[in-house]
């Protein structure tokens, strides 16, 4: 007997009632959300998920990948050039910086005013551009015309986790959509053996925040970041079970589909659809998930470009990876390299710690931006660094220099598709604490990300618990002036 066939003939009242879309149930629930279908979906995304869509408008952008400094970069070690706060090392801060302000470790400043603490390193100006720019960053000083420098920034929380949070998903509380969720909710995907949003973790430190920075909130896990892990099997569970061949394989998962499909024709659960397109996406990547982690497969000068060491677990690798990823059609790339909250302790410092997680990156940075320009990919790969707040001009009480989490203003780059490169954007008074001139918000970033990809962030929603949510909440403005 037909599996659906089956299904009606032994459904109730409650199964009518409950679940079925034309019935009271259904008819009451669509009443109270307003006349909207119980699930956002169209019958070709309930179909497939992550087939391609149109954008709103034509796309500058046609992928993304993320280079995510988890811990906050301190800006006047890195991007922020302060000769004034030089000359005022050791001074004591002025009032202004700390009468009612809030910091994230406060019991430091009440028991023992802090002094200014100048730049730990010194800056030189780089390109035609003449953008100031670190000397820890050697590499990136070479690229530094391609890249587009906010100095801007502005947080709303001071703490790691919801700080992080509020970057990937527009909120500061969990459950919410990551940004790279909603992208492939609006776009889907091009890759058609590989996943749409990808996630990638080096570093010697915990990620906090974890996987809610990835996971897809109320939207359908499809739309979720799959994280490929730093071992020799990158993706667990994928490999093809012991003794089974692949006509088997092949086999199973038709079995499961056709059974997936009967229940999703029953229910009509996008859950299901979600259910049936992995099982045969991990079906195709059974084949070309091999292949793409393989690096040694690259040539040594492209190995070199990066410092990347094949089958070594790097941020240089993972950037390797990223490239690949974006070329076979991933649409978003996200990597988080933790070591970078550099509050003065020995496990955390501006001394060596600082060069450590600096030269980890530096170059690998660099030959991303350059690997993409001459695979003629950067004109629509839009290319992103920065953390998740910045570091205050005062240093830490600690043993070793070192600064505290600041929200009033840290940098960001972005380089590639539809970006004007070789600018700074935003100005800092001359210690370097407050936003003089062009302040950015966390939506405006969100909301340029999504304008480059031909979306409009007010018109990009799903409906949840009776309202309509988006990335950006109900702030958000394209930043103009970083476009080309």
């Amino acid at each position: 007997m037909d599996p659906l066939q089956n299904v009606r003939l032994n459904a109730t009242r409650r199964h009518f009632l409950g679940e079925c879309f034309v019935g009271l149930g259904g008819i009451a629930l669509g009443g109270l959300l307003g006349g909207q279908p119980m699930h956002a979906e169209s019958a070709d995304t309930a179909a497939d998920p992550l087939a391609p869509k149109a954008p709103h408008f034509p796309a500058k952008a046609k992928r993304v990948v993320y280079l995510f400094m988890s811990g906050a970069p301190s800006q006047f070690e890195t991007w922020l050039w302060r000769p004034k706060l030089r000359e005022m090392d050791g001074q004591p801060t002025p009032d202004s910086f700390l009468d009612g302000k809030r910091f994230a470790f406060m019991e430091r400043f009440t028991e023992q005013r802090p002094t200014l603490l100048g730049p730990q390193r010194d800056f030189q100006r780089h390109g035609k551009s003449g953008t100031w720019v670190s000397e820890v960053f050697p590499h990136m000083a070479r690229v530094v015309d391609d890249l587009a420098v906010v100095h801007s920034l502005r947080a709303e929380n001071f703490n790691h986790a919801p700080a992080k949070l509020f970057f990937n998903t527009g909120s500061t509380r969990y459950g919410r959509p990551s940004m790279g969720s909603w992208i492939t909710y609006g776009l889907g995907s091009e890759a058609s053996d590989l996943p749409a949003f990808v996630v990638l973790r080096s570093g010697e430190q915990n990620l906090m925040g974890g996987a809610n920075i990835w996971g897809s909130g109320f939207l359908p896990t499809a739309y979720q970041g799959v994280e490929f892990l730093r071992t020799t099997d990158p993706i667990p569970n994928l490999s093809t079970p012991p003794g089974f061949s692949r006509s088997q394989q092949r086999a199973r998962v038709d079995a499961v589909r056709e059974l997936n499909r009967a229940r999703l024709a029953a229910v009509g659960d996008p859950e299901i659809a979600t259910r049936i397109a992995a099982y045969e996406l991990a079906y195709r990547m059974q084949a070309s998930a091999p292949e793409l982690m393989d690096l040694a497969a690259e040539s040594q000068s492209t190995l070199d470009l990066y410092g990347a060491v094949p089958g070594k677990a790097s941020f240089a690798n993972n950037c390797l990876v990223a490239r690949r990823l974006l070329e076979r059609g991933t649409r978003f790339v996200q990597l988080y390299h933790t070591g970078w909250d550099h509050h003065g302790n020995r496990v955390n410092n501006l001394a060596g710690k600082l060069d450590e997680v600096a030269l980890a990156v530096d170059r690998a940075c660099a030959a991303l931006v350059t690997d993409l320009r001459q695979r003629g990919l950067l004109d629509d790969t839009l290319v992103i660094w920065g953390g998740e707040f910045g570091r205050t001009p005062m240093g830490e009480i600690q043993e070793l220099p070192g600064r505290n989490h600041h929200i009033e203003n840290f940098p960001m780059w972005f380089a590639g598709a539809g970006i004007k490169g070789g600018q700074t954007i935003g100005e800092v008074d001359d210690l370097g604490f407050f936003v003089t001139k062009d302040p950015v918000d966390v939506h405006d970033v969100q909301a340029t990300i999504l304008h480059l990809l031909g979306l409009d962030h007010t018109k990009l929603t799903y409906r949840h618990q009776g309202r309509d949510f988006r990335l950006t909440d109900v702030g958000g403005r394209v930043m103009k002036r970083l476009l080309a």
